[in-house]
C-alpha cells in the first residue's frame, strides 16, 4: 500500500454520557451537555478531522437530532455522521429529517454536495423486541425507501413492514441524492442487510486476520447484490511520545474502575447482547494479562463499554503504522475516539493526523 493512499479520519462526540478521565467514574465536568459535546465537535474541526460521529442511545445523554441541528450552524468544514435508530422512526419522516439536516449543515468545500452522513442503527423501539432477522429486514426496507426519496424519485414500495406510495419529496439534500449510509453488524442477517443497503460497512476493533476475513466476506455478499462497499473501522486511540507513556496512560485510565461498575455500564445498553458486543467480549478473553490481543491493540476499554471495546495504543509512528496496516486490508474510513475525548482529539490531531493523507470519502 502506498503511503499516499487517502482515507477518511473521523472523531467521536460523546453524546451518550460516555466521557471519562478515569473509565467508569462519572465526572460532572465531562457529562454529556450541549456545551461539552459541542466543544468536542469544534475541537475536532479545528484539529482537521474530516467527519465526526454523533452517536444515538435510547435513554443516555443528549438527543442526537436536536444536537446535530444546533451544531450544524456552528461548524464550517467538518462532516457530521449522524446516527439514527431505525426502530424509532417512520421512513418518509426520516428522509425529510435527513434532507433538512443536510440543508442546515450546508455544502462541502467544492459546493457539489452536502456534509451529512448517516449512521443507520437497526434498533428496536424501547419495549419492543424483534428477532434479528425481521429487525434487519426492516432496516433494509428503510434504507431502500429513504434512498429512493432522497434521490428525488417517486416511491411505490410494497414490503413486509411498509407499504408506501409517494410522490418525490419537495425538499431533498443539497446534492439531490441520498447521503452515504454507514452501517455495522456481525450476524449473518446484519451482513446481508449491509450488503444490500449501506455504502460504508463499519467494523469494531478486531484482530487483523478477522478484519481481512470480514472484508472478504462482505465484498462477496455485496457482489451478489450487484453492489460494492467501502469499509470503516471504529476504535479508540491512545497516542503518546513513547510506548511506555501510552501504556501507562491506559493503565491510569482503568485505575479506578470497579468490575461491578464496569459490568453495569456494559449491560445498560439495549444492544448489549448482539453479535458485535459478544465479539468484543471474546477479544477481552483472548487477550493476555496486559489486555493486548495483538500488537498495539488493547482491549481494556471494553471492561466498561458494551460496544467498541479496544484501543490502538502507541507512539505516533506505531499508531500510524497500525492505521496503514488496516488501510492495506481495505479500510478507507476510521472513526476514532479517546478519553477524555477533547484532549485525545488534540493529541491525535497534533501527532498523527498531519502524517496521513486523509479527506472525506467520495461516495
Amino acid at each position: 500500500m502506498s503511503d499516499t493512499q487517502q482515507c477518511e479520519i473521523a472523531w467521536f462526540s460523546a453524546l451518550c454520557d460516555d466521557d471519562y478521565e478515569f473509565l467508569g467514574v462519572h465526572d460532572p465536568y465531562l457529562k454529556s451537555s450541549w456545551e461539552h459535546c459541542r466543544n468536542i465537535v469544534m475541537r475536532a474541526e479545528e484539529g482537521g478531522f474530516d467527519n465526526i460521529l454523533l452517536p444515538s442511545g435510547y435513554s443516555l445523554g443528549l438527543d442526537t437530532t436536536a444536537f446535530a441541528a444546533a451544531v450544524a450552524t456552528q461548524v464550517r468544514r467538518i462532516k457530521l455522521l449522524w446516527a439514527t435508530r431505525i426502530g424509532e422512526d417512520w421512513p418518509p419522516q426520516l428522509a425529510r429529517r435527513i434532507a433538512t439536516l443536510d440543508r442546515i449543515l450546508g455544502p462541502n468545500a467544492d459546493g457539489a454536495g452536502g456534509r451529512l452522513n448517516v449512521n443507520i442503527i437497526s434498533s428496536d423501539m424501547p419495549g419492543e423486541t424483534l428477532a434479528s432477522g425481521p429487525r434487519y429486514a426492516r432496516a433494509t426496507e428503510v434504507m431502500k425507501i429513504v434512498r429512493t426519496l432522497l434521490n428525488g424519485q417517486s416511491l411505490d414500495h410494497e414490503g413486509e413492514f411498509y407499504k408506501l406510495k409517494l410522490d418525490p419529496p419537495r425538499i431533498t439534500t443539497i446534492s439531490g441524492k441520498a447521503p452515504a449510509f454507514y452501517f455495522g453488524g456481525l450476524s449473518h442477517e446484519a451482513r446481508e442487510c449491509a450488503a444490500e443497503g449501506c455504502d460504508v460497512y463499519l467494523m469494531w476493533p478486531d484482530t487483523m486476520d478477522k478484519v481481512r476475513e470480514t472484508i472478504a466476506d462482505m465484498k462477496g455478499r455485496a457482489a451478489r447484490f450487484g453492489r460494492s462497499l467501502k469499509f470503516g473501522y471504529r476504535a479508540h486511540v491512545i497516542v503518546r511520545e513513547t510506548e511506555d507513556e501510552a501504556r501507562a496512560y491506559a493503565t491510569r485510565l482503568l485505575s479506578k474502575l470497579d468490575d461491578d461498575a464496569g459490568r453495569a455500564i456494559r449491560e445498560q445498553s439495549l444492544d448489549a447482547k448482539n453479535f458485535g458486543v459478544q465479539r468484543q467480549a471474546e477479544l477481552r478473553q483472548a487477550a493476555g494479562n496486559d489486555g493486548y490481543v495483538e500488537d498495539h491493540l488493547w482491549t481494556g476499554i471494553g471492561r466498561a463499554r458494551s460496544g467498541c471495546g479496544a484501543a490502538i495504543i502507541g507512539t505516533p509512528d506505531q499508531v500510524l503504522s497500525k492505521l496503514r496496516a488496516y488501510q492495506a486490508e481495505g479500510i478507507e474510513a476510521f472513526i476514532l475516539s479517546g478519553y477524555p475525548h477533547a484532549q485525545e482529539a488534540d493529541l491525535f490531531a497534533r501527532h498523527v493526523l498531519p502524517h496521513i493523507k486523509h479527506g472525506p470519502l467520495n461516495i
